[in-house]
């Protein structure tokens, strides 16, 4: 296995804030799609199958997560960097996938009166706040990894991976209260 030379200080800040950069232009990406921008084809029921692969490609992604923790706890570097690799992919899809969803069929929104509303907009709540503090951490611990600063990435990897996991299985959670409550 060949690793990258670590980087400069002032190439690593550079990175950092490129990354900085990029996650909040995403993130107001995705703000305004879901709560400004008018859906393009509400009504329809074409692609109707996105919220559910939606919630495999999350699924996908903390099965990959966990099995990369497995790998990583044994010393298997390499299967550990391919199922980070696989997590991120997943995710990545999923991405592709909510955008297309939400620019063809705008916010989903939980029935009034249904029962565990109460729960939902909690659960939520910690769902989009703390996938909004992943992205960064996720391409900070990717950015550690491939550029070979190990030690680094085991700093930032260490409050990744839970949030990237809370992020993940609470994504198909929500979409399964939010299909039940839909009826």
């Amino acid at each position: 296995m060949t690793t990258t030379a670590p980087a400069s200080s002032s190439s690593t800040s550079a990175a950092i804030a490129a990354i900085l950069a990029i996650s909040a232009a995403a993130t107001l990406f995705l703000f305004w799609l879901i709560y400004i921008h008018p859906a393009a084809d509400a009504a329809s029921a074409r692609f109707a199958f996105l919220p559910a692969l939606n919630a495999l490609l999350n699924g996908l992604s903390a099965t990959a997560l966990l099995i990369g923790y497995i790998f990583i706890r044994a010393r298997r570097i390499t299967a550990h960097r391919a199922s980070m690799m696989t997590a991120f992919g997943f995710s990545t899809l999923f991405l592709v996938s909510y955008i297309l969803h939400h620019a063809l069929h705008g916010d989903v929104r939980y029935p009034l009166h249904a029962a565990w509303r109460s729960i939902y907009l909690p659960l939520l709540a910690s769902h989009i706040i703390l996938a909004v503090a992943a992205l960064p951490l996720v391409l900070v611990t990717f950015f550690f990894s491939l550029s070979g600063r190990i030690p680094q990435h085991r700093k930032v990897a260490r409050w990744t991976f839970p949030l990237w996991l809370y992020v993940s299985v609470t994504g198909v959670i929500t979409y399964v209260m939010l299909r039940l409550a839909q009826g």
